[in-house]
């Protein structure tokens, strides 16, 4: 397995020149970094100019390894190939790396890169990235692989140490100030000749933007800074490493990779709809860093809050006035630490009444509505507090807590709300103070706690009686001026007292599951899945020529292709699939068939638009213009791996990839609009559906109708 790192930006408050002289003194040896032993140069080449100065080095290094595999391994030192090009004319330099030692069994690749910072000339600005291949290593190849990375790691951390260093030499010795390059005076026809070569020579050291990055041994290469990114608030595309110290905190370099790799895979696939930097980060958190696990419940997650406008619910929702009455919880100032703090007091909630009177569904929306406000809260405290605060402490009061609370419907929608902020708010809860509880409280955890994930369980606090109140208490975690009047302090807490829910509001269970359904379809979005053998497709009539189709969808499992046909004649009435059994649950998940199988492609209908491969997880927006009045399909069909072309037999990769899906089932998410050609621009709705659903926690949201699907834009 391929092991990838990449950094944040890095900047330097020194100018480009500067941060150069002080690089330079790391060579031959460099007694900071004390696995580099020395190093020689085999190949330099310089313009007649001096812009352009490339050179090549052999880095001998002592690894830090078990006397026992140096020894199998037949080697003491391991050697490095860095090529660095230095082109003084446009301030940059770029810097190759690659293992010369067992470059048959271990691969690393690094590329760093020096530049000026867009926004200010006297300012540097340092990025790298490095990928590590072990293809064999006598057995031993997770151990070199953790080797690797713990170095690699470490060696990151000092680049900056390193160049601050030799900076605060060069200024012990007077050196403050580097002139930048100039090119020299010279006559008309020899400044052509000479500006004619340095061009070649220029060309001849470009390096690809796009390099592979990942290494074990870099430090040798390996130094601290930036890279071109401008602002410290919402990097657009790179993320600087001050404003990950300052709005994220302090993050090992793994994690810091971790991070990127995952948030410029979201820009890929979400055509930059992507959520916060924090809000990654929490997803990235709750499953260790590990990035494939993160990706995964963060795509459903996505989809989830896109399908239900989770986004808008601040904005869009207005609590029934029975909560507002009777929900005994609210925000109330914050913590010692600047966590927002909110206060529920469940003792005194009548959950019956509140299920009876308004319905799960209901309730849940509450409780989203509070997680919103819980993220809100969390970038305000950040920005007064000048750290990073991305979770929220929770007290809660049990007195009052008996055996109605228990009531099996209240519970289960107790369980349900559990499931659901869990999935999708991970890593929120910063801390949670439960106080006051009665015995009856065993009970209540011996059915909750199963539901909760361990990470969240490690943060919960349990006092009984008036333990509260004395060592190790509340005053440890929340200061003496705000605790609550009913917990013997001194603030007066406008949290509702809460109390019985009178029966007068109550509802009959007709009215409360109609209630409950409106709220779960209460999207625009439709939901199906796709088998193999079984697309899913709907139905569009037109009737006047140069109509315009939108669509809006989102991959949530599996690979599908998109196509768009045109008939004449409309197809059969739509009938549900024999394997609509293995359907999704959710409302409106289906699988639709529209296309008869006697139709043949060419004679009864055709297709419009290219084929368009959508990966799992992919957002797609895009449109289509008619050119004739009729029926369009739009279907969404199993895209299956393509057989091996040199033979009939499948691959094993093929077989594979074909096991690890489930039932060979997709589901995919979408909407559709049809408007004139005329109000294309004009359509609020077709602007909405190519948001994606994703404005809370974006940190920029694009209202462009360019999307993935652009190439599928009819010509005509």
């Amino acid at each position: 397995m391929v092991q990838k790192y990449q950094s944040p930006v890095r900047v330097y408050k020194h100018p480009f020149e500067l941060i150069m002289a002080a690089y330079e003194r790391r060579f031959p040896t460099c007694p900071l970094i004390p696995m580099f032993v020395d190093s020689d140069t085999v190949n330099e080449f310089k313009s007649e100019d001096g812009a352009i100065h490339v050179i090549e080095r052999r880095c001998k290094l002592d690894i830090d390894a078990p006397r026992l595999l140096k020894k199998i391994a037949g080697v003491d030192y391991v050697y490095f190939v860095q090529k660095n090009s230095l082109n003084s004319r446009e301030r940059t330099l770029h810097i190759e790396a690659h293992n010369e030692t067992f470059s048959n069994r271990v691969i690393i690749n690094e590329h760093c890169c020096y530049t000026v910072h867009p926004e200010n000339e006297d300012w540097t600005c340092f990025e790298q990235s490095a990928s590590l291949d072990i293809k064999s290593f006598f057995g031993f190849e997770s151990t070199v692989e953790k080797i690797a990375m713990k170095q690699y790691t470490s060696n990151i951390k000092k680049g900056k140490e390193i160049i601050e260093y030799y900076l605060r030499q060069l200024e012990e010795e007077g050196i403050t100030f580097v002139p930048r390059w100039t090119p020299p005076s010279i006559g008309p026809s020899s400044e052509t000749s000479s500006s004619s070569k340095s061009q070649v020579a220029s060309t001849a050291v470009v390096v690809p933007e796009a390099a592979l990055k990942e290494g074990l041994n870099g430090e040798v290469l390996s130094n601290p800074g930036g890279t071109p990114e401008p602002t410290v608030g919402t990097p657009d595309d790179k993320l600087d490493a001050d404003y990950i110290k300052r709005y994220l905190g302090d993050l090992t370099p793994l994690q810091e990779s971790c991070l990127i790799r995952l948030r410029q895979w979201l820009q890929e696939t979400h055509k930059g709809k992507i959520p916060k930097d924090e809000h990654i980060l929490r997803f990235l958190r709750a499953r260790d860093f590990n990035i494939d696990k993160a990706r995964e419940i963060m795509c459903q997650s996505l989809t989830w809050r896109k399908q239900h406008q989770v986004d808008y619910i601040l904005d869009t929702w207005t609590p029934p006035q029975v909560l507002q009455d009777y929900y005994a919880g609210g925000w109330h100032h914050h913590d010692k630490d600047g966590r927002p703090l909110y206060v529920l007091r469940l003792g005194q909630m009548d959950t019956k009444g509140l299920v009876r009177a308004l319905g799960e569904e209901a309730l849940l929306r509450y409780v989203l509505s509070i997680n919103e406000e819980g993220l809100r809260r969390c970038e305000e405290n950040t920005k007064v507090f000048g750290r990073p605060i991305s979770s929220w402490t929770c007290l809660v009061d049990l007195e009052g807590l008996n055996m109605r609370h228990l009531w099996r419907p209240g519970v289960k929608a107790l369980l349900r709300i559990i499931e659901v902020v869990e999935a999708n708010y991970p890593e929120t809860l910063g801390r949670l103070l439960i106080l006051r509880a009665p015995r009856v409280f065993p009970v209540l955890w011996t059915l909750v706690s199963p539901f909760i994930d361990d990470n969240t369980r490690r943060k919960f606090l349990i006092y009984a009686g008036n333990d509260y109140q004395g060592p190790g208490g509340l005053l440890d975690y929340i200061d003496r001026e705000i605790i609550p009047d009913f917990l013997s302090g001194e603030c007066m807490c406008e949290v509702p007292e809460g109390g019985l829910v009178p029966k007068s509001l109550y509802r009959t269970a007709e009215e409360l599951e109609n209630e409950d359904l409106k709220l779960w379809t209460e999207t625009i979005y439709q939901s199906a899945s796709v088998f193999k053998g079984a697309p899913h497709e709907i139905l569009i009539q037109i009737v006047d020529a140069a109509s315009v189709i939108t669509w809006d969808f989102d991959v949530c499992k599996g690979d599908i292709v998109f196509n768009i046909y045109h008939s004449k004649r409309s197809p059969q009435p739509p009938k549900k699939d024999s394997l609509g059994a293995h359907s999704i649950t959710s409302p409106g998940g289906n699988n639709v068939q529209l296309i008869d199988k006697v139709w043949q492609l060419g004679r009864d209908y055709s297709m419009v638009e290219s084929p368009l491969i959508c990966k799992e997880g992919e957002s797609v927006q895009g449109s289509h213009v008619t050119r004739w009045p009729g029926f369009y399909i739009l279907q969404w069909k199993f895209h299956s791996m393509p057989a091996c072309a040199a033979t009939n037999l499948p691959r094993v990769d093929d077989v594979l990839a074909s096991l690890q899906v489930s039932s060979h089932k997709c589901k995919v998410m979408y909407y559709t609009e049809v408007i004139g050609s005329e109000d294309f621009r004009g359509s609020m709705t077709s602007l909405e559906s190519s948001h994606s659903g994703f404005s809370q926690l974006s940190a920029t949201t694009t209202t462009s109708s360019q999307s993935h699907s652009s190439s599928m834009i009819s010509s005509e």
